[in-house]
């Protein structure tokens, strides 16, 4: 009996995704790879985050909603905060991530980036016109 969950989310771009799990201390290994569960039980993700406790953590692409999905055996998650918080860290530093990429894309620069004390960033971005 697998005891691996599934996880849902809105993380779609893949390379966001991997600086933000990197910007968290947690660079994956990319492609397909096992991510080990319960008694050695493994499922194969795109994203896999090697524990040393042998309970992984993986990120699997699922074309049907077009986001990857959190697969992990959560019944031996052993990281210091709880599954619901490190995907609230993951969605911020994503979505900070994303924010940077599109606005290099669009010719901004990031003048000052400010983490305030309840976590929360604040951004300034300038793009100067001809």
């Amino acid at each position: 009996m697998s005891h691996f969950s599934t996880v849902r989310t809105e993380l779609r771009d893949r390379q966001a995704l991997v600086d933000a799990l990197i910007d968290l201390g947690h660079p994956p290994l990319e492609g397909s790879h096992p991510v080990r569960g319960y008694r050695g039980q493994t499922i194969t993700a795109d994203l896999a985050i090697p524990q040393a406790d042998g309970a992984d953590i993986g990120f699997r692409w699922n074309p049907a909603n077009g986001s990857y999905e959190l697969v992990a055996d959560l019944e031996l998650w052993k990281q210091p905060i709880p599954v619901e918080r490190f995907l609230a860290k993951l969605n911020q530093r994503y979505a900070l991530r994303t924010i940077l990429a599109a606005s290099a894309d669009e010719g901004f620069l990031v003048s000052e980036q400010t983490t305030q004390r309840d976590g929360s960033i604040d951004l300034v971005i300038t793009r100067w016109d001809n």
